[in-house]
């Protein structure tokens, strides 16, 4: 009978191994993912849209697969080579695309090296070109380059709807490196508006250098990419930064306000002498990834600031200036800030990682679009959520931050789940046992 007795307890004994093997692969898998969250390696890769689809570049425009809009895409850049995607455009949208080279960490980068695209309508007319070179410090990092089809009479060649193509060319010389470069495509379309306003750039705005803010700076670590960009909002952040690092925020900014941001990179501390051209980069890409402005500062050990010149507030006319920092600030939504530490700082000043601080400021009441006839694709990439709006100043607590108190919170509740479970089958044991003592009880040839 005893041993019939035991039948509840060894289910029981089973129940609880097989809830405490849970319990350890939660905890040994929220620290695995907490360590994931929190790490930022130099060493570590571009990050990817993790959606990001892989396409093939084609060498011949008749051979160009699609890039479709509110899509990414990954594909590869071979050295001197140019490689064309087909994009299928309608004549009322404006559309724009990205391309994002990554280099390997061990190329030797000149001032040669660099990406150029352009956007090319159906007859071959050239709609927008933009080069971008890795700068006199040659050090590998992410670099962006974007063009665009505009619907503006400005370009008249390049407003009927058809097959226009994304051309994505390598810069450099017979010397460049010889591996691939990894690329992220990306391809967005803005609707045109509901009534057309006035097309001219508005005639004043306050450029004068805002002050920074300051306070007691929060911690916030970095993004390794675009897609993976952390949310900062108005304040002072501190991070670590470490020579070949590039860290990635995206900060959300209505229309009528102005951002404006500074990169303070600390002394070493030490008595290590040296000093570093182009050392700290910090630039600023709108929505579409388009740079806006790129500010870099030379390091010496001592403590170091780039700051970004003034730009106007958001505003939709201010695609008809020719001024690149105020023509980028066209289009409500998410900013980004890229902060890369050149490679060759560790020459002088070691491997770090080296104390760095961000501050962002956001001026301005936000206010209504410009009404827009449809929908933006990828949807709501010209605006700034409700949610966003609302937590204002503090949105930068956010992203990370919010993931890891959520990571904490949801352990936790996850943990009181299973004991609460484990209670559960314990008492349901004890009570089936208890059952089948007074059964045999009652009939012991049972």
């Amino acid at each position: 009978m005893e041993g019939r007795d035991d039948e509840g307890w060894r289910e029981m004994g089973w129940r609880t191994a097989a809830v405490a093997a849970v319990l350890c692969t939660s905890a040994v898998g929220t620290s695995a993912f907490a360590s994931e969250v929190s790490s930022s390696s130099p060493s570590s890769s571009y990050g990817f849209a993790p959606d990001a689809r892989p396409i093939e570049g084609a060498t011949q425009p008749t051979e160009a697969e699609t890039l479709r809009p509110g899509g990414s895409y990954r594909s590869s850049l071979p050295r001197a080579a140019t490689r064309y995607y087909r994009l299928e455009l309608d004549a009322d949208s404006n559309a724009y695309v990205s391309a994002t080279a990554v280099p390997r960490t061990d190329d030797k980068l000149s001032l040669s090296d660099g990406l150029k695209v352009s956007v090319r309508s159906p007859e071959g007319h050239s709609c927008s070109t933009q080069t971008v070179r890795f700068g006199a410090s040659g050090s590998p990092h992410p670099i962006t380059a974007s063009g665009a089809r505009t619907t503006s009479p400005r370009t008249p060649l390049c407003t009927d709807g058809g097959t226009y193509y994304l051309v994505v060319e390598r810069l450099g010389t017979a010397d460049s490196p010889g591996a691939d470069w990894d690329l992220e495509l990306t391809a967005a379309t803005e609707p045109g508006l509901r009534q057309a306003g006035e097309a001219t750039a508005p005639r004043s705005w306050d450029s004068a250098t805002p002050a920074p803010p300051t306070g007691e700076a929060r911690s916030r670590a970095g993004g390794p990419g675009f897609a993976q960009a952390a949310s900062l909002g108005q304040g002072v952040w501190r991070t670590g930064l470490s020579p070949g690092q590039t860290l990635f925020y995206r900060v959300p900014v209505d229309w009528g306000q102005q951002l404006s941001a500074t990169a303070e990179m600390d002394a070493t501390g030490g008595d290590a002498r040296g000093y570093t051209a182009d050392a700290l980069d910090l630039t600023l890409y709108n929505p579409v990834r388009a740079t806006v402005e790129d500010t870099d500062r030379g390091y010496d050990g001592s403590r170091r600031a780039a700051a970004l010149a003034p730009v106007p507030p958001v505003d939709y006319r201010n695609r008809y200036t020719g001024v690149p920092r105020v023509k980028g600030m066209r289009f409500a939504g998410s900013y980004y800030l890229a902060v890369h530490l050149s490679a060759a700082v560790a020459d002088d000043f070691g491997d770090g990682p080296f104390g760095l601080t961000l501050r962002v400021r956001i001026k301005g009441t936000a206010q209504d679009g410009p009404g827009y006839a449809g929908q933006s694709v990828p949807q709501h990439l010209f605006q700034v959520s409700p949610q966003e709006r609302a937590t204002g100043a503090d949105l930068g607590t956010g992203g990370g931050d919010t993931a890891m108190r959520a990571l904490a919170v949801g352990g936790i509740g996850a943990g009181t789940v299973l004991l609460v479970v484990l209670g559960v089958w314990t008492l349901t044991a004890r009570r089936r046992a208890a059952v089948q003592i007074r059964a045999r009880a009652q009939n012991p040839t049972a």
